[in-house]
């Protein structure tokens, strides 16, 4: 019989993505080096304290220091003059002024039920005359500003006061502010941990495409299955094994934390029991970091990929791959520090720029209760992940698909009608 008899349509690009992620998932996780690798976690550990100074600096700054000004029009304006006048010698002592513009419209405002209902983001409001101001807020932030109000209502009476003015006090429950100063905590660690994990496991996707490219098997694979399909079989294929790392650390985490988590708890302080809820709720807030650690990786390793496909050499590819690290770095820290900006041009600039977008979109997973700006993002990551495959598909023909100096390699009519069997590497 002829085999021509047994000759197959060519795989479809979903068929040929499937078959490439099969094969490159069971080569990775059944080899000596993927168990080696799993004790690497240990070295992101010393990263996490280095980052942790800007961690700090962001929790100190993001404790909202804006006080609500709820009195009379001109007691109003007095004491936002007096603001202005020390400024330059108090400003980073005194907070941050602002009429509430709730209560010029409605003449039955009530200061304690307004900021209960965590509206608007005020750390507490400032209520009655100059002469007799009230502060209402949290007993934490009554504490911290009942000095600077009084100070404050001194001056917007008296250019220079030699009396000043006492400040009741009306306690509160909870507040916008102070409500979302506590989310700050889990905000932080959830970026830290993303940025770490997809730093730590996106660089599989580079050593194994540079690899076949040593040993010329992808220019076998790209000769028979469409690139776009061998790029995103490798892509999900190392999002398989990086799922399967983070499972093996969680399991190992939980054991540890099960067995000694009073003397971590002692040395450390930290007690993840204590962790502030996030505003979307735990089980929403776990499924979001799932997913937006899924696209951060995606991006990355298409990322990771298009540099595979600019270079000729290992030496190129590890040249190539330090300046995408470093700027990793930085986009991380762009997104932490946009968490003491929320709604800022700032913010939206880390939103839309997709590298940065799953760090700034997890971090309002926990400051922000609205959902449908997580759909758009998500879809916009996703439009992101296809673009970086299809033009590092793209890069990878113009400058890879070549065999010396006789041009690109030519595929037989036997290659484009007959599927490639990719077996399992040893």
């Amino acid at each position: 019989m002829s085999d021509t008899s047994t000759m197959r349509p060519r795989l479809s690009s979903l068929e040929a993505a499937w078959v490439i992620a099969r094969r490159d998932f069971v080569a990775v996780l059944f080899s000596r080096a993927f168990l080696f690798f799993l004790l690497g976690p240990l070295f992101p550990v010393l990263v996490g304290g280095l980052a942790g100074a800007i961690g700090g600096e962001v929790q100190r700054e993001a404790v909202s220091v804006e006080i609500g000004l709820a009195m009379s029009a001109e007691d109003n304006a007095a004491m936002l003059g007096a603001g202005e006048r020390l400024a330059p010698q108090l400003g980073g002592v005194l907070p941050s002024l602002r009429e509430v513009p709730e209560a010029a419209s409605d003449p039955a405002f009530d200061a304690q039920t307004f900021l209960e209902a965590r509206r608007g983001n005020y750390a507490a409001i400032v209520t009655g005359s100059l002469a007799a101001p009230e502060l209402v807020g949290t007993a934490g932030q009554l504490r911290r500003w009942e000095g600077s109000v009084s100070l404050l209502a001194g001056h917007a009476m008296q250019a220079e006061p030699t009396v000043f003015p006492r400040v009741t006090d009306a306690v509160v429950t909870t507040s916008a502010a102070s409500e979302r100063s506590t989310r700050i905590q889990t905000a932080q660690i959830a970026q830290m941990l993303l940025f770490l994990l997809t730093m730590l496991l996106a660089g599989m996707v580079l050593s194994n495409l540079v690899e076949e490219k040593a040993n010329k098997i992808i220019e076998i694979l790209a000769a028979a299955i469409p690139m776009d399909a061998v790029f995103t079989g490798k892509l999900f294929a190392m999002l398989g094994v990086s799922f399967v790392g983070i499972g093996v650390w969680g399991l190992a985490a939980y054991g540890l934390w099960s067995i000694g988590s009073d003397a971590i708890i002692a040395s450390s302080g930290f007690d993840i029991a204590r962790l502030p809820a996030p505003a979307v709720g735990w089980p929403l807030f776990m499924v979001l970091g799932v997913v937006y650690f899924a696209m951060a990786y995606l991006l990355l390793g298409a990322l990771f990929l298009t540099i595979g496909a600019m270079a000729n050499t290992v030496r190129e590819v590890q040249t190539l791959s330090m300046p995408v690290t470093m700027m990793q770095l930085m986009v991380f820290f762009l997104a932490a520090y946009t968490i003491k900006q929320p709604g800022s041009g700032l913010e939206m600039a880390a939103i839309a720029f997709p590298l940065s977008s799953p760090f700034a979109m997890l971090a309002r997973a926990a400051m922000e209760p609205q959902l449908w700006t997580h759909a758009l993002a998500l879809v916009w990551q996703g439009l992101a992940v296809l673009a970086l495959v299809k033009g590092g598909s793209l890069l990878f023909r113009k400058r890879v698909m070549k065999s010396g100096g006789a041009g690109r390699v030519k595929t037989s009519r036997f290659a484009r009608r007959t599927p490639v069997s990719v077996e399992p590497a040893e």
